[in-house]
């Protein structure tokens, strides 16, 4: 039931500063000096392969004293414990997160622990991470443990996309399917609670529409320019969509029955499926959403063809569970439903039972506008 507590007022939540452009980098001087002088610098081995050494070049290069943490891969207490005393016995005067959404996630719970300010530099527009004022924290094994929320948003989000454009067209497609989920979940949750705990503003509502608007303008002509390297304007848009628009807009908009489906997908025991990345999976779960919205044919057709013309899944088969049965369908269906879960935001009935008979609908949605395109199961 959306907003049980009779909330009234409402709030919009996000960074202090954004930056994006090509070589953005070479001047992070400039926009982290106020921040200190010693920063941790928290990345994984690959990515400070890529960017890191270029990024501790340019900070050195303005005065500043680089503490540099290995990111072992898994966003835990435990690897927030470890980079935390590396944080504190080199007395760091702030974070600076390089990477992806598990070493974001990391820096930002290390940043909380220690009470300092955090400069997120994505190196992929995957997700919709890099803005938000939470992480999503695992076991040392990868299973899922819990969500942790902060009271305020990274201060500085800083994006290279002459880093970004070398990361796999894949990337940027499932940043896509992400960020496509973004307004239609913010429109079914329109009258629920977001995840500052105020009701929407009407320009969370603006920049959910202008994000989707971006995506069907430029999404497929920013994946090809992906797989070329070429930093265009509509890569540029796309980008900017998937981090910032997105961003802002889920969570100041408010989730719904996408992102709880893609949650409830950890119920089936499966390897392929667990190999997609996260906007592939949300991208499925935007097909249900659909279902549920009752969407007409004509608007899930236009979804979809974005979906395939990105290569985003849209069938069960194209996650890799062609052969899924029916009981382990339902076990999604109710975990998705799980107390707390972000599609209790809809403002219409919902049950386990609905829930699994949309996940069959949008399956078979999906079949059928590839059996009408002559388009490959």
């Amino acid at each position: 039931m959306p907003n049980p507590n009779k909330v009234t007022e409402r709030l919009f939540q996000s960074p202090s500063k954004y930056i994006q452009g090509p070589s953005a980098i070479r001047n992070v001087g400039k926009y982290l000096s106020a921040f200190g002088k010693s920063p941790l610098l928290l990345s994984d081995e690959l990515v400070y392969g890529i960017a890191g050494k270029d990024l501790t070049d340019a900070l050195e290069g303005s005065g500043f004293k680089v503490t540099r943490g290995i990111f072992g891969g898994e966003a835990s207490r435990e690897e927030v414990s470890r980079i935390g005393a590396i944080a504190k016995d080199n007395s760091v005067d702030f974070i600076v997160a390089l990477g992806g959404g598990k070493t974001i996630d990391t820096a930002k719970a290390i940043a909380d622990d220690l009470g300092l300010q955090i400069a997120v530099l994505p190196t992929t527009a995957s997700t919709d991470a890099p803005c938000s004022a939470l992480s999503v924290i695992y076991k040392p094994n990868g299973e899922f443990e819990h969500y942790r929320f902060y009271s305020s948003n990274p201060t500085t989000v800083l994006v290279d996309t002459s880093v970004v454009v070398k990361a796999p067209a894949r990337f940027l497609a499932s940043g896509i399917g992400d960020a496509l989920a973004t307004n239609l979940e913010a429109k079914s949750a329109r009258n629920s609670p977001n995840f500052g705990g105020g009701l929407p503003t009407e320009v969370s509502s603006a920049i959910g529409a202008k994000c989707e608007e971006i995506l069907f303008k430029y999404g497929r002509q920013a994946v090809e320019a992906n797989k070329v390297g070429a930093i265009t304007p509509a890569f540029e848009a796309v980008v900017e969509a998937n981090t910032l628009l997105s961003g802002l807009g889920f969570e100041s908009g408010g989730l719904a029955a996408a992102h709880a489906i893609h949650d409830g997908m950890t119920a089936i025991d499966n390897h392929t499926l667990h190999t997609k990345m996260h906007g592939e999976k949300v991208a499925f779960g935007t097909v249900c959403q659909l279902i549920l919205d009752s969407a007409p044919t004509e608007e899930m057709d236009r979804y979809l063809g974005l979906m395939v013309s990105v290569g985003l899944p849209t069938t069960l088969a194209d996650l890799g569970i062609h052969e899924v049965s029916d009981e382990e369908l339902f076990r999604v269906a109710k975990l998705a439903c799980a107390p707390n879960e972000t599609i209790w935001n809809m403002d219409r009935l919902i049950t386990p039972e609905i829930v699994f008979h949309a996940i069959k609908g949008a399956d078979s949605a999906g079949r059928d506008y590839k059996v009408r395109h002559g388009i490959k199961l």
